[in-house]
């Protein structure tokens, strides 16, 4: 930026800074959905949160009910018309996006008893659909609709979350503690696959829009603390060089980082956050 024949650097906190800056976080009402929100909102951002599920608010969300800056919107993403209406709604309260987390996801952790846990052999065709449709037809649908509005803006950043094991299988060896407690649990076929996916969806975009200046970057995570048995918790962490899972919050400078001008020439990019799992 040149003034007066001065060139001004920019501070670095502007780098990471939001203001006035409109970020849609689907998935916002969930464990780190709710992080990502946080950061946003302290980055100066203004929020909409898109998430089927609006009746049961965490703490977080009841305590900034009136907050001017966020909103939340039930939105069903694996449905189109859910998401155009969601998004006329974000564009006449805020305007156009500048920044969308792709957050969403189906994910079957091991302590829960359903009937997709079993081998792969058995995966249930309607549990394969049911993924399908959150974990990558709903980031498609999302991108189409809301990053084509960036697109005609010609600006903007895409983020969508992947996970180590998109990048890696699943060590099922991780959960054999179970068959000795009568369960018989396999970390499903369907997550791995979507989250794979979803790496190249990103590259895809990244040189679709560049012309644009859409920025589309993916985020793969690795496991986060959210009271998991200890057995489980014992198996996953002997696998991971920093020796434990992340905390919530742990994320929030990868996020900030690719939604705000810190990250302005990255783009077709996968960031890794996991402890150094899929180092070795």
């Amino acid at each position: 930026m040149i003034s007066g024949g001065i060139v001004k650097k920019k501070h670095i906190h502007e780098f990471f800074d939001l203001t006035d800056k409109i970020v849609i976080v689907t998935g916002g009402l969930g464990q780190l959905g709710t992080q990502y929100v946080k950061t946003s909102l302290e980055a100066g951002a203004k929020v909409a949160v898109f998430d089927i599920n609006t009746n049961d608010l965490n703490p977080f969300f009841k305590s900034n009910k009136k907050t001017p800056n966020l909103k939340i919107y039930r939105v069903d993403i694996t449905k189109k018309s859910s998401i155009q209406e969601g998004l006329k709604k974000v564009i006449a309260t805020f305007g156009v996006p500048h920044v969308l987390i792709n957050n969403a996801a189906l994910d079957v952790p091991p302590n829960k008893n359903r009937g997709e846990n079993g081998p792969f052999e058995d995966y249930p065709e309607n549990s394969l659909d049911k993924t399908y449709a959150v974990n990558l037809k709903g980031m498609i649908l999302c991108c189409q609709i809301i990053g084509k509005a960036m697109a005609d803006n010609d600006r903007g950043s895409i983020i969508n979350i992947s996970s180590i094991y998109g990048c890696v299988s699943p060590d099922q060896r991780i959960y054999e503690y179970l068959k000795k407690r009568g369960k018989n649990f396999f970390k499903p076929v369907s997550y791995s696959v979507t989250k794979a996916a979803v790496l190249n969806l990103t590259r895809y975009l990244a040189t679709y829009w560049a012309k644009n200046n859409v920025r589309v970057n993916s985020l793969t995570l690795g496991g986060v603390f959210n009271n998991q048995d200890k057995q489980f918790l014992k198996g996953y962490c002997s696998r991971v060089p920093l020796g434990r899972m992340a905390k919530e919050d742990e994320y929030n400078g990868a996020i900030l980082f690719l939604a705000s001008d810190a990250s302005s020439y990255m783009t077709g990019s996968n960031l890794i956050m996991d402890g150094g799992l899929t180092a070795w």
